[in-house]
């Protein structure tokens, strides 16, 4: 009787036993779950962190890469893309328009109109020639947004005239910059292209 006795205790004392390994190991399982699941959240939030960066980086390339682009602003053009013609008089101003293009790198200078239009906030610089022949007035302005800015003026000069002005001026996006002719004025231009408006863009604002 006492050796049964003996053998209850030592299975009952194994059973306990078994059951203390086994609540141990499940202890340890859960608490490496715990550690593997805050390990997971905190590689979410480094992912997150790396995509928030890498996001801030492409919107900041893509927005050097317009800048870049934006300041590459010039125009060059003559009045006539072949042939000759003399222009004028006419009862009021006339807007030039130059059909001639030598260059136009940002597609600023528009040849239907005549009009050059600011694709960025900077500092421009401009210059226009014109030609003339004797005994007739040949004056011509550029203008920013219809506000006169510079001249050309000649009074019936006696032989063949030149004449060139050019200004340096702050412009915002979208301002607007072209020549005319005055009413009762006159200018020619020719394959030689003595007739032109050029301009371009200093540094970006």
């Amino acid at each position: 009787m006492l050796a049964l006795k003996m053998v209850l205790l030592v299975c009952v004392g194994a059973s306990l036993a078994q059951e203390l390994i086994t609540a141990e190991k499940l202890k340890s399982i859960e608490e490496r779950l715990r550690i593997t699941e805050a390990t997971l959240n905190e590689l979410k939030r480094e992912n997150e962190a790396l995509r928030m960066t890498a996001q801030a980086s492409e919107i900041k390339l893509e927005s050097l890469q317009a800048v870049n682009k934006a300041k590459e602003v010039a125009f060059s053009v003559g009045l006539l893309s072949a042939g000759s013609q003399q222009f004028g008089p006419f009862s009021t101003q006339e807007n030039l328009v130059y059909k001639k293009i030598f260059i136009n790198t940002g597609n600023a200078y528009d040849s239907s109109t005549g009009i050059f239009t600011a694709p960025v906030n900077g500092v421009y610089f401009f210059r226009f020639y014109v030609h003339s022949h004797p005994d007739k007035q040949m004056a011509v302005s550029l203008y920013k947004n219809s506000e006169r800015q510079c001249s050309i003026f000649s009074l019936k000069p006696q032989t063949n005239t030149n004449a060139s002005n050019g200004v340096i001026l702050t412009l915002k996006k979208g301002d607007k910059v072209n020549t005319q002719l005055w009413e009762n004025s006159w200018l020619y231009d020719d394959e030689n292209n003595y007739t032109s408006f050029s301009g371009f863009l200093l540094f970006p604002s």
